[in-house]
């Protein structure tokens, strides 16, 4: 019978619900300090994540941590969660990234990917490529640079192309004799 009570203390301890205290992400794995059942605290304690992903959980979120052994000595924190920002609303097989703030990546239904935020900054050492048949924005556009390649430039008058024919073709009526073409056409 004592037997029997080790092996089920020490089950009993192998999986336990936590709650973050404090966190140190300076290191390669990051640290938690939970506190569990009763009151019991454990500090540095290592949160593994996935590889690819990682974040810095606030205090009072949810852990569940795990003692391989049943000793608590040495455990690991599986997985934290937040309830209190955790996104809502998602259809069946929709996938989210989400923070405190309301920001979101939402992999949607239809194969649509939805991002939410207030500014969204892409850092790109050589180049950023879009193929698509259509890029429609509702707002306005500015570029610093220039806008190169052999597409047509068009507004709802007219395209570039139509005007530069107009413009190089054009000449001033001025009495007699008209004046001549451009000497310095839009290229």
């Amino acid at each position: 019978m004592r037997l029997l009570n080790t092996i089920q203390r020490s089950l009993s301890n192998m999986l336990v619900r936590a709650v973050v205290q404090h966190r140190d992400g300076s290191r390669k794995n990051q640290v938690l300090q939970i506190s569990m059942v009763a009151g019991e605290l454990k500090s540095n304690i290592e949160h593994l994540e996935p590889y690819g992903f990682t974040s810095a959980p606030h205090l009072g979120a949810e852990a569940f941590a795990a003692y391989p052994d049943g000793d608590r000595s040495h455990g690991v924190v599986l997985v934290v969660a937040d309830r209190r920002y955790r996104l809502t609303g998602l259809d069946s097989g929709e996938v989210a990234i989400y923070s405190d703030e309301g920001d979101s990546i939402i992999l949607k239904r239809g194969n649509q990917i939805e991002v939410k935020t207030q500014t969204l900054t892409i850092n790109a050492a050589t180049q950023v490529q879009i193929n698509s048949p259509l890029v429609a924005m509702s707002g306005r556009l500015t570029v610093a640079g220039n806008i190169e390649g052999a597409a047509q430039v068009q507004d709802q008058a007219s395209t570039m192309s139509a005007i530069r024919t107009t413009y190089n073709g054009h000449t001033h009526p001025h009495g007699e004799p008209t004046t001549g073409t451009p000497n310095n056409p839009m290229r």
